[in-house]
C-alpha cells in the first residue's frame, strides 16, 4: 500500500465510527445530488469512495431493484460502518482503491463521488480510472454536501487558488482525464460538478 493510501485509511479509520453522527443533516443534499445524475430504473451506478454508504439508499431508489449499485471504498472501517447502518442492503460493498478498480471497462452508467477528489493522490490518473469503468456518454458527479468556502471555514482554513475543486482548476483536470464538465455549482449548501464521459 502506498504512503498516500495508508494516510487516507488512517484518517478515515479514526473517524468511521462516528462519521454519520457528525454530519446528521446531509441526507437531503445527497438525495438531491443523486437526482441530478439522471439515473434510470435498471441503471448501473458506482459510488466511488462511498465511505459509510450515505449515497447508497438514494442511488438504489434511483435505479430500482433491477439496477446495480456498487459502493467502493479503500477503508475497511468505513465499509463496516456502512454495514452497521444497513446500507449494504442498497448496494454491493467493495473494498477497493478507486485508482485501480477491479471492474470491467464500461460497467456503469454513472459514478457518484462524494468528498472524494480532495483525497485522491493522483487526481488525473484516478479520474481516468473512473472514466474507464463508465460507458461512453455516462456521467460523473463530484459532490460535497457543503460548498468550498463553507467546508474551508468548517476546517479552519482559507480557500486557496490551487484548490482542485475551483472551477478554473477542475474543468481542465476533468477534460484532461476524458470528462467534459456540464455543470458546476459551488454554494454554501452544496458543491456539485457534473461531467460526461467523452469518447
Amino acid at each position: 500500500m502506498s504512503e498516500d493510501h495508508a494516510h487516507v485509511q488512517e484518517f478515515f479509520t479514526a473517524r468511521a465510527a462516528d462519521w454519520d453522527s457528525r454530519f446528521p443533516d446531509d441526507g437531503p443534499a445527497y438525495a438531491a445530488a443523486v437526482v441530478e445524475l439522471g439515473l434510470r430504473q435498471g441503471g448501473r451506478v458506482l459510488d466511488a469512495g462511498c465511505g459509510t454508504g450515505r449515497a447508497l439508499p438514494p442511488l438504489r431508489a434511483a435505479v430500482g431493484r433491477s439496477g446495480v449499485v456498487v459502493g467502493a471504498d479503500l477503508t475497511p472501517a468505513m465499509l463496516r460502518a456502512a454495514v452497521r447502518a444497513g446500507r449494504d442492503r442498497d448496494g454491493h460493498l467493495l473494498l477497493a482503491d478507486v485508482g485501480a478498480l477491479p471492474l470491467r471497462p464500461g460497467s456503469f452508467d454513472a459514478v457518484f463521488a462524494a468528498g472524494l477528489i480532495a483525497h485522491l493522490p493522483h487526481p488525473a490518473e484516478n479520474l481516468r480510472e473512473l472514466r474507464r469503468v463508465v460507458r461512453p456518454g455516462g456521467t460523473l458527479a463530484l459532490f460535497h454536501p457543503v460548498g468550498r468556502a463553507a467546508l474551508a471555514a468548517r476546517q479552519g482554513r482559507r480557500l486557496t487558488p490551487d484548490d482542485l475543486r475551483a472551477e478554473p482548476n477542475l474543468r481542465p483536470l476533468l477534460a484532461g482525464s476524458g470528462w467534459r464538465m456540464t455543470s458546476y455549482v459551488d454554494e454554501d449548501a452544496r458543491f456539485l460538478a457534473l461531467a460526461v464521459r467523452e469518447g
